[in-house]
């Protein structure tokens, strides 16, 4: 019999690594003999890092960065298994949590960091980078991002325009002879399933700015910033990012990607599947467990236990997909149409959130167990 493990991770209890062992650990209570394929997962969001890492036997890697801020902070990032693969999440270097409610402003705060992650990962020799970009701090377009790289944004005196969102209003001409020759040798998959523009009323500075701190006015002002800047990027290097679907992603980090880098957007789970070889290694597989913190209606857009039962029944229709949760929401129903066989909450009953945080790895193996015991 073969058994695949490939959940997320179940944030603040378990890594998608410590969740596979948990499976496993309960699995093997009643089939101890059986074959057995880990394949930590993720969706592009937080823990991405981690589980590609794990998954591929890939080492981190740290560089000094300036945090949203301009903070000198420590970054962490990860190079995959094959050493030519990096791995970075946005949030290391630009996150929303470097910021509290006296400083959060996203009319200042800027990705330069995350600029310069990427330039230390080329140079460490990634040839390949993949980005996971959510939970920013920032609405400044990318344009940190790639003024760390070597593009230099100019007012119409040909200075340098201030950083974050706010000095937008004043860039007259992009110049592009100074990037860094690495950037256009290195090919970027932007992992993120947000489809917002970068303008209007479904655009980065409308729908996200309010959750970085700005107020009504400010919204008007980014908007209108990011605008400008859309329309200097098509004049500069002829993309019409304005309304380009995913452009809007991490405060407009998704068009200064596409702008200024040979980058492709990708849903952040299926460049894990493929990355993780999940389909080669979930061939001829029986039960496939796959779960993280809460499975409810959401999980069918773009969550990790959709994306690996999709993967999975793609070359082993037969195999059953279990999906494990802490919290099992409504409309799980929906889900069973579209690849999960079966979901099963882990918790033993009603207990306190530190609680269930604290016995992750014990519910996880006590349910596993529990289902195994039918399969025998």
């Amino acid at each position: 019999m073969k058994f695949v493990i490939a959940p997320d991770s179940f944030k603040g209890s378990l890594t998608a690594q410590q969740a596979a062992q948990a499976i496993e650990t309960g699995l093997k209570r009643v089939f101890p003999t059986a074959d057995y394929e880990l394949v930590p997962m993720a969706d592009g969001g937080e823990g991405t890092v981690q589980s590609l890492v794990d998954a591929t036997h890939g080492h981190f890697a740290t560089a000094q960065v300036l945090n949203p801020l301009g903070q000198v902070v420590e970054a962490t990032y990860g190079f995959l298994g094959d050493q030519a693969t990096a791995v970075i999440e946005m949030a290391a270097a630009s996150g929303i949590q470097f910021v509290n409610e006296q400083t959060k402003n996203p009319l200042r705060t800027t990705t330069y960091g995350t600029g310069q992650l990427m330039l230390d990962a080329m140079h460490q020799g990634a040839r390949e980078i993949i980005i996971g970009i959510g939970g920013s701090a920032t609405t400044d377009g990318g344009q940190g991002m790639a003024e760390a790289l070597g593009v230099r944004f100019l007012d119409a005196q040909g200075q340098p325009i201030k950083r974050g969102g706010g000095g937008l209003a004043d860039l007259q001409t992009i110049d592009l002879t100074g990037i860094d020759p690495l950037v256009a040798q290195t090919k970027i998959h932007i992992a993120s399933d947000v489809t917002n523009p970068l303008v209007g009323q479904t655009g980065a500075a409308v729908v996200f700015g309010p959750q970085k701190g700005a107020t009504p006015a400010m919204v008007a002002t980014l908007d209108q910033n990011l605008t400008h800047y859309a329309a200097v990027i098509k004049r500069t290097v002829g993309r019409d990012l304005a309304a380009f679907p995913g452009a809007g992603a991490a405060g407009g980090l998704g068009a200064g990607l596409l702008a200024f880098t040979p980058a492709e957007m990708e849903r952040g789970v299926e460049i894990v599947v493929r990355e993780t070889h999940l389909k080669e290694r979930a061939r001829q597989a029986d039960y496939v467990f796959t779960g993280e913190g809460a499975i409810d209606f959401q999980t069918q857009y773009g969550k990790t236990p959709m994306g690996t039962a999709q993967a999975v029944k793609a070359v082993s229709p037969e195999a059953k997909v279990i999906g494990l949760a802490g919290n099992v929401g409504a409309g799980i129903d929906q889900l069973y149409g579209l690849g999960i066989d079966a979901i099963f909450g882990i918790l033993p009953g009603v207990v306190t959130l530190p609680t269930a945080m604290q016995t992750g790895a014990d519910n996880l193996a006590r349910t596993a167990e529990n289902i195994a015991r039918v399969l025998v």
